[in-house]
C-alpha cells in the first residue's frame, strides 16, 4: 500500500471531483495520504469526471487508475 485516497478535503465536505464535474488541468481532484503527508493530486488534463474508481479512505498503489476524465 502506497497511501490512502481521500475524495474531499475533510470528512463531511464536498468531494473535489464528483462524477459529472468539469475539471481543469492542474485542479486538485483528490488527496493521497502517504507517510502522514497529504499530497494533492492534480487533474492531468481538462475534462469531465466520468467515473471515480476509488472509495474515500481506501488504500491505493503505484500506477492504480483513480478516476476517469474525458
Amino acid at each position: 500500500m502506497v497511501g490512502t485516497a481521500y475524495l474531499s478535503p475533510e470528512p463531511g465536505a464536498e468531494a473535489f471531483a464528483p462524477v459529472g464535474k468539469q475539471v481543469k488541468e492542474g485542479e486538485t481532484v483528490l488527496i493521497i495520504e502517504a507517510m502522514k503527508t497529504m499530497n494533492q493530486i492534480p487533474a492531468p488534463r481538462s475534462g469531465t469526471v466520468k467515473r471515480v474508481l476509488v472509495d474515500d479512505g481506501s488504500p491505493v498503489e503505484y500506477g492504480e487508475t483513480l478516476l476517469i476524465i474525458e
